[in-house]
């Protein structure tokens, strides 16, 4: 809506008033205000906003916003031991080119009248990471890991026809909120407790909790905590002993040295894309993707596009195109749809499938077994430190959870040091669960080297004998 002594703005089209003044003569108006006659007048802006004025050039924006964003430290300022569902991994370069690509940076959206490659490519990601999982269809990604996390225990929950689904303890609070919040009221959800000792479900209160209304079981493996949970196959076996569809989520990087949760008998399996070849981007990276078996059953209650093969109306010719798009809520079904599904990550699914091609099996395995071998040395060297412990003694992946309680500081003053010298500490966990006391949850991967887990070891050790914090 124009407001009076407006000017052309340089980054509004058409804004010059002449050409305004043209394009308005031409559908019949005198003002720009008549195309909002309908807009009650009280909420009606009748200022000009407060906001500064315009850059005069693409120069000065690019300068201004530049100074903005060196206020920030970022992982490459820094040497970082972040994790927690946002993972620092080497990109191969193919990754930036490809996604960079022209046809694809605007994989957002659109239909086959606009598709230069995309459903193939998305196509192409379903495929790979369908064997990665072992299952047989995966959707275009999710805005995020917590978001496939939603969809998948409703769509177990509806599957099962019953409405109550079972969440861990020990599972980040911040995804936990994003489940509540996308199925209440539809779902009722239960917390299982964690076992202070291990930091794993505990059996016994799940197996209370375990009734004819119980759709889904819902834990991660690896847990959010690190380790992996070693009890995942009797959990898969208690769940659907009492009628409930098992849903596991999982890190796709760590399925070249551990088996899919299809194994111990997932029924949907869900996770995060943003480790296979996606920068974190301030947490800009995350894409969430579900997986299950080439059942109607399962199928028909994906909300998302789904990109299969079929043939055209050439004989011979085939094409890519969505599955059964009747059943999404942009499909003929509308307001009768199961979820509704917006936005979408496909440049990441893109970018993801990139990643799996270039690795392969094999580079899959190798970058697996680099990660768990960087982590147990980080683990086993920090341990050693005075008054610093391993909380949880089972398997882990890249996370790890130290105990800092017996060193008479806090992790916020510990990671503070830590910040002076250039260094992310571990996630802060005093403020998530309150059984765990001063614990921090470290991140090592691939790209860590042996002389940044020591540096980082030094620094710790001189901050906790007194002379740093």
């Amino acid at each position: 809506m124009s407001v009076k002594g407006f000017k052309s703005h340089p980054y509004i089209p058409n804004s010059v008033p002449e050409i305004e003044q043209e394009m308005l003569k031409e559908i019949g108006l005198q003002s720009i205000e008549e195309l909002h006659e309908e807009v009650p007048q009280e909420i009606v802006l009748k200022e000009n906003m407060n906001i500064p004025e315009a850059f005069g050039s693409e120069y000065e924006l690019r300068r201004h916003v530049e100074g903005l964003l060196k206020k920030n430290k970022s992982c490459a300022d820094a040497l970082n031991f972040l994790g927690a569902g946002c993972y620092q991994h080497y990109v191969p370069a193919l990754c930036d080119e490809i996604a960079g690509k022209g046809e694809f940076l605007t994989a957002y959206g659109g239909e086959s009248y606009n598709d230069f490659g995309r459903f193939q490519s998305l196509f192409e990601f379903e495929s790979l990471v369908a064997e990665m999982v072992d299952m047989e269809v995966v959707n275009v990604p999710t805005m995020d890991y917590a978001q496939a996390a939603s969809t998948a225990v409703r769509m177990a929950c509806r599957v099962a026809n019953k409405r109550v689904a079972l969440l861990p303890e020990s599972m980040d609070p911040e995804k936990q909120a994003v489940i509540r919040n996308y199925g209440e009221p539809d779902l009722d959800f239960v917390i299982v407790k964690a076992d202070p000792a291990t930091g794993r479900m505990d059996l016994a209160d799940l197996k209370a909790k375990l009734n004819g209304e119980v759709g889904a079981v819902y834990f991660e493996n690896p847990e959010y905590l690190g380790m992996f949970e070693v009890d995942a196959q009797k959990i898969a076996d208690m769940a659907h002993a009492a009628g409930a569809q098992v849903v596991v989520g999982c890190d796709p990087i760590s399925l070249g040295v551990v088996a899919s949760p299809r194994s111990f008998g997932a029924d949907i399996i869900c996770g995060d894309v943003q480790s296979l070849g996606i920068h974190m981007n301030f947490g800009g990276g995350q894409s969430g993707f579900m997986a299950t078996m080439d059942d109607p059953k399962y199928v028909l209650e994906f909300p998302s596009r789904l990109f299969g093969i079929c043939q055209t109306s050439k004989e011979g010719e085939y094409a890519f195109a969505d599955v059964a798009y009747d059943r999404t809520s942009f499909g003929h079904l509308r307001d009768q749809a199961k979820e509704y599904v917006g936005t979408q990550t496909a440049l990441w699914g893109i970018t993801a499938g990139v990643y799996l091609s270039t690795m392969g099996p094999k580079g899959m395995q190798e970058v697996g077994e680099t990660i768990m071998r960087n982590a147990q040395y980080a683990a086993k060297t920090l341990a050693k430190l005075p008054g610093v412990s391993l909380r949880f003694s089972d398997p882990f992946f890249e996370e790890f959870v130290l105990d800092f309680s017996k060193t008479g500081k806090t992790v916020k003053e510990i990671n503070k040091a830590l910040l002076e010298k250039n260094i992310f500490g571990g996630k802060d966990l005093s403020g998530e669960f309150d059984w765990m006391g001063e614990c921090a949850m470290y991140c090592v991967t691939e790209v860590h080297t042996k002389e940044d887990i020591d540096r980082l070891a030094a620094e710790l050790s001189r901050i906790l004998e007194g002379g740093e914090a």
